[in-house]
């Protein structure tokens, strides 16, 4: 069975989101396992300055998509913890998370892990495809 490992903040679930998710369950295949690690709080403070609901929520609401094999939330300090926990065949990168391949590959192969790594190129298109653009609506709406 392929374990596909997708990371991500997910302050506010979205169609871009939902795209990203659904390219790496498609990776995973109709028997592989689409494990998605959500940000702690203390790293999605650190790469986003903030984040709009508690990681537990973040992590429950990703887990509650069908396409979703498991969620579980990273470690506030190592990015790594869980991914050697999981032990994936493949790790998912979005086109927009900062993380090179190379930095990654780098910290699997010191990990002792051996998982591909396939960076999404681009992201669904249309209006409110980003948490920003969903809170810039809402601070323009009032």
């Amino acid at each position: 069975m392929k374990r596909v490992i997708a990371t991500g903040v997910f302050n506010i679930l979205h169609p871009g989101h939902i795209a990203f998710l659904e390219a790496a369950r498609e990776i995973a295949g109709d028997y592989g396992e689409l494990i998605v690690i959500v940000t702690s709080d203390v790293m999605a403070k650190k790469q986003k300055g903030k984040h709009v609901l508690p990681a537990e929520q973040r992590r429950d609401v990703v887990g509650s998509l069908k396409i979703v094999s498991s969620a579980l939330i990273g470690d506030p300090i190592d990015m790594m913890v869980p991914i050697k926990e999981v032990c994936p065949d493949v790790i998912i990168l979005g086109f927009d998370q900062e993380i090179s391949e190379k930095e990654l590959e780098e910290k699997l192969e010191k990990a002792g892990i051996n998982a591909d790594i396939i960076r999404i190129k681009e992201s669904k298109k249309g209006e409110y495809m980003s948490t920003s653009s969903i809170v810039e609506k809402i601070r323009n709406s009032k």
